[in-house]
């Protein structure tokens, strides 16, 4: 009596040799570092292969933030070029990003998935880039990355968003994480979340007479909202620290 088995071992005797060939020309049309390193970790453990991705992704923070802060030095940011900075994207919207070749106009509705670099153009790229490192200076700037502001007092920045859209946002160091449920009834039927599972992140950071950095910060997180986080809403409050325990 014919099993499934027998009839699985049956086709897979006919297909094993056009599979054979065509896994050689594929293989054979390959970088060969990039053979050297896969053959290496098919004869690793489970272990060693987590320890070297660990490693890699390890070495590849380390390579962004040394990245970050040439960029950040190379804005020579002050209270001159951030009013600049501000004024430029006061008005900018999603739309205009798109009619201005920033971003595709087929990327997917906002409050739906992570816009990827397929989405955004390489002005586009370029600008959340730029609102990122503008956001990073803001928040931790300081004469050491070329940063000159007269910060004279204290705030907290509060921003929300999905947990699964919080690596938009994983070069804000110094920051507090917390887990938080969210609740939002979109008018539009897009995106309600019952319970959604998001991350609270909590920034301290110095803010100049006339409240600029805050002015500017809410620019950068629109900007990146806007090329990437793709939120209907993103949530983020800033209020006065009359005391704090961060000694410095």
């Amino acid at each position: 009596m014919t099993t499934i088995q027998d009839i699985v071992r049956s086709i897979n005797r006919n297909l094993v040799p056009a599979f054979e060939e065509r896994l050689r020309s594929v293989l054979g049309e390959q970088d060969r570092e990039w053979l050297i390193d896969q053959i290496v970790r098919l004869t690793l453990d489970a272990h060693s292969l987590e320890e070297i991705d660990r490693r890699s992704e390890v070495e590849a923070r380390a390579r962004a933030r040394t990245e970050r802060a040439v960029r950040v030095g190379e804005l020579a940011l002050d209270e001159a070029a951030l009013a600049a900075f501000v004024a430029e994207h006061v008005s900018t919207t999603r739309e205009r990003l798109i009619a201005e070749g920033y971003l595709a106009g087929d990327a997917p509705e906002k409050g739906t998935v992570l816009l990827s670099a397929g989405h955004r153009t390489d002005t586009g790229e370029s600008l959340l880039r730029r609102a990122k490192d503008v956001l990073f200076a803001l928040l931790f700037g300081d004469d050491s990355t070329n940063t000159h502001l007269a910060r004279v007092q204290q705030e907290l920045l509060t921003l929300t968003l999905p947990r699964s859209k919080a690596d938009a946002l994983d070069f804000m160091r110094a920051s507090t994480e917390l887990a938080a449920a969210g609740n939002w009834q979109d008018p539009d039927n897009v995106s309600s979340d019952e319970r959604a599972d998001n991350v609270v992140l909590e920034v301290q950071f110095g803010e100049v007479h006339g409240e600029l950095v805050g002015a500017g910060i809410v620019r950068c997180l629109s900007l990146i909202n806007n090329l990437q986080v793709n939120e209907q809403v993103l949530y983020a409050r800033m209020i006065n620290i009359e005391e704090t325990t961060l000694i410095v």
